[in-house]
């Protein structure tokens, strides 16, 4: 008995979905030329926004008929206005993933729609009109689909009915699975664009990261500087004033304080050290643009600066600049014997390209610890790349792209 309940759910579910899907394949025909005139007009997003409201529709219905999962739409892109231009308005709507798909179901939506549909009205149209038409035929004289009039047609009629009734006790509960696991796998993204939104993802979460480790770099920076930093400096100098106030042959207490002096003061250069490597100050007050002209002229070797308009960057990315410049000036000073250098900086979309170039000796040579090896290591980081290009005689040629978009 439990079966047969269970069994008559899965009909009568079977067949609402169904007799829904019919009519609303015949109004997804409506889209071709729709579709068409769309992409004549340039047209094509606005209509796109509809057919993606009719796939969320339709993939509602089929997950709710096999209790599967609801992936939550991509609608940003319907939501956004689509730029203008025939060219323009074509290439912003192929180029999402979803638009892709939903073209590529359309067709199937239709004919799997149209043909499920047409099979569910036939089998319950003979399970019913012929429990309906037996009665009536012999009553009015009606001729039957066989040729048959009066009683002679009664047999005939229960027997479609019994063959359409059990049509649709075996086969449409079956039919309308069938429809419904098209539909889903047509409208589910593909293995490769599941990574691709999961790339999609993983780079905006580390777009974040980068943005909140660099706030909390700069909050680092700003309470050492306003706070131990500062200290410090008030208990250097009140250490200096007691050693001036002490006697000079006040014997072993002038020897402590003067200890206890130069040790706050070896204390507080370290500590501006650590602080430099933290966040550099100078990014927060002239920016990187600033700060590598800074750089620039402390260096040993004459080093000319080109920075373009390089907009607002994130903290990570401008202190990984700065230290990748950094380093690769004092690496040339030290290594290269180079009577000039170049730093160019550009940007690019969302890329920052940091370009170090020197006309020394070449020969850079990473197992030898020369600071590429670091240099490589706050790139990855930031996921970034490094192109170091250093014959033998020179130049030395250090290419870094840093990704700074969001």
């Amino acid at each position: 008995m439990r079966e047969r309940q269970d069994r008559w759910t899965e009909v009568r579910r079977g067949a609402g979905y169904l007799l829904g899907t019919l009519p609303a394949a015949m109004a997804l025909l409506t889209v071709l030329p729709l579709f068409v005139v769309g992409v004549l007009t340039s047209g094509l997003p606005w209509v796109l926004r509809p057919l993606g409201e009719s796939a969320d529709w339709h993939r509602r219905r089929a997950a709710g008929l096999l209790g599967a999962p609801v992936d939550a739409p991509a609608s940003a892109d319907r939501r956004a206005a689509p730029p203008r231009g025939f060219a323009a308005a074509w290439r912003h709507a192929m180029r999402s993933p979803e638009t892709r798909r939903l073209l590529r179901w359309l067709p199937t939506a239709i004919g799997t729609g149209l043909l499920a549909g047409l099979a569910a009205v036939l089998f319950l149209g003979m399970a019913v009109g012929g429990v309906i038409m037996a009665p009536i035929r012999p009553v009015f004289d009606l001729e039957s689909s066989f040729g048959y009039v009066g009683l002679a047609s009664i047999p005939l009629d229960l027997g479609q009915s019994l063959v359409g009734a059990a049509l649709t006790w075996w086969l449409l509960p079956r039919l309308a699975r069938w429809h419904a696991g098209v539909c889903l796998a047509g409208l589910e993204p593909s293995a490769e664009e599941r990574l691709a939104e999961r790339v999609g993802e993983l780079t905006e979460s580390r777009a974040g990261v980068l943005d909140a480790h660099g706030a909390e770099l700069r909050r680092i920076e700003r309470d050492l500087h306003d706070g131990a930093q500062a200290r410090l400096v008030a208990i250097a100098m009140r250490l200096g004033v007691a050693r001036e106030q002490l006697p000079e042959d006040d014997g072993r207490l002038a020897t402590l304080l003067k200890e206890a002096h130069e040790g706050a003061e070896e204390a507080m250069t370290e500590l501006r050290d650590v602080i430099r490597t933290i966040y550099p100050p100078i990014l927060a007050d002239r920016g990187l643009e600033g700060a590598i002209a800074a750089v620039a002229a402390r260096s040993a070797v004459p080093v000319e600066v080109d920075c373009a308009e390089l907009g607002e960057l994130p903290p990570a990315v401008s202190a990984a600049a700065y230290f990748i410049v950094t380093e690769s000036l004092t690496n040339a000073a030290k290594h290269s014997g180079a009577d000039h250098a170049r730093v160019r900086l550009t940007r690019s979309d969302d890329r920052l390209l940091v370009e170090v170039t020197d006309d020394g000796v070449g020969g850079v040579d990473e197992a030898r610890g020369t600071g590429v090896v670091g240099i490589r290591r706050r790139a990855a980081a930031l996921d970034g790349s490094v192109l170091v290009t250093s014959p033998a005689g020179g130049p030395t040629e250090i290419t870094v792209e840093l990704p700074c978009g969001s």
